[in-house]
């Protein structure tokens, strides 16, 4: 396994910006790098039918080196954390709307089972009356100490504080403890997020009776959400919430 490069695979080809009053939908899935299978590409195709998004934000996204993307079709762009001759692995950010930047990070911090770092991606997208929609899309990190977990927690907050406009933040927090879920919690009421409360919460994956798996926003009007049943791909669901601006 080797540290990814500092360029990340990306493809940019929408120009069309948010609307005020467009509504829009997010789905939010750790894939368990299963993204170039045919299972999983066929169930992605049934869900994005059922529940219609203009961003996909996945988690633990698996692309061949050679071909970057399953839908050509689509802007993304990819912050990896593993990088080897054949594969890049990591969070990936897809939208139908302009990406008018896309900043890959990695955790500071090395897993220490594994010894790799996690990655977030964050994708500003421009609003027609001007400002743009900061997407976070979190994989965080695990099998570190909670006081690790809550460093690497602030080190998001600090990319964020500066943005004054809409956020959506939503991915796998890794938050498996009473500790963990409360810096999650300090970090949400520190720049103002709410959370998408899912209608299936059952569905939700959960480790040690905790909800892994998460949907965040602000200075949005939240529509209706989803936890979407497609356990015989992943070990997580996806998790599906429709906003407007």
């Amino acid at each position: 396994m080797l540290k990814p490069k500092i360029v990340s695979p990306k493809q940019f080809i929408h120009e069309q910006p948010i609307v005020h009053g467009e509504a829009f939908g997010v789905l939010c899935w750790n894939t368990q790098k299963l993204t170039e299978t045919p299972e999983f590409q066929r169930t992605l195709e049934r869900v994005l039918t059922d529940f219609p998004c203009l961003f996909l934000l996945l988690q633990e996204a698996k692309l061949s080196a050679k071909d970057n993307w399953l839908l050509p079709h689509w802007s993304y762009a990819v912050a990896s954390n593993i990088q080897t001759r054949r594969s890049i692995y990591g969070v990936l950010t897809a939208s139908q709307f302009a990406f008018r930047e896309a900043q890959a990070r990695l955790s500071r911090k090395r897993e220490g089972l594994f010894a790799t770092h996690k990655s977030y991606m964050l994708s500003y997208h421009a609003l027609a009356e001007g400002g743009s929609l900061l997407v976070v899309n979190v994989h965080a990190i695990n099998f570190v100490r909670t006081n690790q977990f809550s460093q690497e927690i602030e080190l998001i907050k600090e990319d964020l504080l500066e943005h004054k406009g809409p956020l959506i933040v939503a991915g796998d927090f890794n938050v498996w403890s009473r500790q963990r879920r409360l810096s999650l919690l300090q970090f949400c009421q520190s720049v103002g997020l709410k959370q998408a409360i899912m209608a299936d919460p059952h569905l939700i994956k959960t480790y040690r009776q905790h909800p892994l798996d998460f949907i965040f926003y602000r200075d949005l009007t939240l529509q209706e959400t989803s936890a979407i049943d497609t356990s015989k791909v992943s070990d997580h669901n996806p998790l599906y919430a429709r906003f407007t601006l």
